[in-house]
């Protein structure tokens, strides 16, 4: 890997946390409860939260965009996600969970001149960012810039994150594995153990005939472990990923991106000490 892929991926692993605490947070379950929606499992209001820059789509473009969900899955909680509140409802109550959420998680570095430094950096790096073909970074980046700096460091962190993750998808699909084959070739590599990706919703019918499918085009061995080219695939996936998403970062000179990196290591410390995020996951961090 290229000192500029490295540092690109360094910066998705430093953001991932502060981005993803919106789905874990207490306040924002106390937010989607007082929209309506049921908070005894997470899935209605992840589904409301991350969808709602995009409208008050059908299942079918949440599957499409979202890509690693079973459509089973996405049918149960869209679009009646959106009879319980509109987008915009959601969309404001996003803002305030994350306010909340933040406060409680970076205490008084939330009013700090450090993260107002770390928002400003991030916020330029959107701005140089092209989200065309990028369906949920785009949707999030038309949203106003929230004018307080920790929620505009959150604004910049998703975009970024889903602008990454639309250029994932766009890997995955030119290394021709479907939703659910891009689940089980990253399992076969160790990226998370196959429990955990079945938060995704699919079968054991499914993920089955996934292997097969992926044993027969010699990426899998027949016990479900990656074959040589099978790891080759998926690093090159890894590797084309990196590449989509670097030109946004070449917005900030060296001494720019450094700085960048001190000023959010004590904040993706508290995030990850919050002990609110998950151990492991489907994406992956620190495993690829």
């Amino acid at each position: 890997m290229s000192e500029e892929l490295g540092r690109v991926r360094q910066m998705w692993h430093l953001l991932e946390p502060l981005h993803a605490v919106l789905y874990y947070a207490p306040e924002s379950f106390e937010e989607a409860a007082a929209l309506g929606f049921r908070t005894d499992e997470r899935w209605p209001s992840y589904f409301a939260w991350r969808a709602a820059p995009l409208g008050e789509v059908g299942a079918g473009r949440v599957a499409d965009t979202f890509y690693s969900f079973g459509p089973a899955m996405v049918r149960e909680y869209v679009p009646v996600i959106w009879s319980v509140a509109s987008a915009d409802a959601v969309l404001a109550a996003r803002t305030r969970a994350v306010g909340r959420a933040y406060r409680a998680v970076l205490g008084e570095r939330v009013d700090g001149a450090e993260l107002a430094e770390a928002a400003g950096l991030l916020r330029r790096v959107v701005e140089a960012a092209d989200t065309a073909g990028r369906p949920l970074a785009a949707a999030n980046a038309a949203l106003p810039w929230p004018d307080e700096p920790h929620l505009v460091l959150w604004h910049a962190a998703t975009i970024l994150r889903e602008h990454r993750g639309d250029g994932h998808l766009a890997a995955l699909v030119a290394a021709g594995l479907d939703p659910v084959e891009s689940l089980v070739s990253f399992a076969a590599i160790g990226a998370a153990r196959p429990e955990v990706f079945a938060s995704r919703g699919w079968s054991d019918e499914e993920w089955r005939a996934s292997r097969q499918r992926l044993v027969k085009r010699g990426l899998l061995a027949e016990d479900g472990t990656a074959t040589e080219a099978g790891r080759a695939l998926r690093a090159d996936v890894e590797r084309r990923t990196d590449e989509g998403a670097a030109a946004p970062w070449r917005a900030l000179g060296g001494e720019e991106r450094e700085r960048l990196v001190e000023l959010l290591g004590p904040l993706w410390v508290a995030a990850i000490g919050s002990g609110l995020l998950p151990s492991e996951t489907t994406l992956g961090i620190g495993k690829v």
